[in-house]
């Protein structure tokens, strides 16, 4: 299982760096998703990955009993989730906004601060 979940990060990784590095900002965003997510499944797995044996603590021990997965990864993941979806609605609001002020998504042709200057040799 943990050579799938492995895989399966390097692939999402992979993708999305070569996402990134489109000049298209709608790529890029995409990208970010990818990679918020691999990072995601990084800190999910290291939670150690049990089938059926949920980290429960019975009355009167003082900790879960067996090989159980760890809680706080998962609960970390949870609020990663939340964040990752808030920076991926702003990043679409901004892309659309930059769209329709400057009518391209391409970043080579967003350049208001620093004009391209004509070779006159």
């Amino acid at each position: 299982m943990e050579a799938l979940i492995a895989i399966t990060i390097g692939v999402l990784v992979a993708t999305s760096v070569y996402l990134m590095l489109a000049r298209n900002v709608l790529r890029f965003i995409f990208g970010l998703v990818l990679i918020s997510n691999a990072a995601n499944l990084i800190i999910f797995a290291s939670g150690r990955l049990t089938v059926g044996a949920p980290p429960l603590i019975p009355v009167g021990a003082d900790g879960p009993v067996g090989d159980v997965a760890n809680a706080l990864p998962q609960a970390l993941v949870l609020t990663a989730i939340v964040i990752g979806f808030g920076l991926f609605a702003f990043a679409l609001v901004l892309m659309f906004r930059a769209y329709s002020t400057l009518g391209t998504l391409y970043s080579d042709d967003m350049r208001i601060a620093e004009p391209r200057t004509e070779d006159k040799t």
